[in-house]
């Protein structure tokens, strides 16, 4: 069964690992954290992630922003973060996440649940459209990954 809940700072090193177990640069274009940084800091609060339980441990996220502090912007929310341990995927805790993150937009009041995804992460975006995310726009050739100009795919959901 999974649970899902709001994270707590405790679970700190639970996403530290999760982040170092999931990060390519096919799923994502920020450099990989450096080892010994915490997740949670000035720019990462527990109150905007959700983490996905397995038999008490902590087996994936999903981390929520507003991404502008413009008050004719404040009904949208950005799932600024997606990751499934290895050891978990493909068990549903991907698509919990989400469930979970647009329940928790719509308790927030929000209007629409955006995402940015890579254009060749095709399981992810298979995930995102099975819930009803839209491609609203594609920034082409948006990052330069391991020597391959890869494009940058806006997605959302009205709520």
């Amino acid at each position: 069964m999974i649970e899902v809940r709001t994270a707590r700072p405790d679970d700190d090193a639970a996403l530290v690992a999760i982040d170092a177990a999931t990060w390519t640069p096919a799923v994502s274009p920020a450099p990989m954290p450096e080892a010994g940084t915490a997740y949670f800091g000035e720019r990462t609060r527990p109150e905007d992630v959700l983490v996905a339980l397995v038999d008490g441990i902590v087996a994936g996220y999903v981390q929520l922003k507003q991404t502008s502090s413009v008050p004719s912007h404040e009904h949208v929310l950005l799932i600024n973060g997606l990751a499934v341990h290895p050891d978990h995927q493909r068990s549903g805790i991907g698509r919990r996440l989400v469930e979970a993150a647009v329940e928790e937009a719509r308790r927030r009041g929000m209007r629409k649940l955006s995402l940015r995804v890579l254009g060749p992460n095709t399981t992810a975006r298979r995930l995102y459209e099975t819930l009803d995310f839209v491609v609203e726009g594609t920034l082409r050739e948006e990052f330069l990954l391991d020597g391959t100009y890869v494009d940058d795919v806006f997605m959302a959901r009205r709520l």
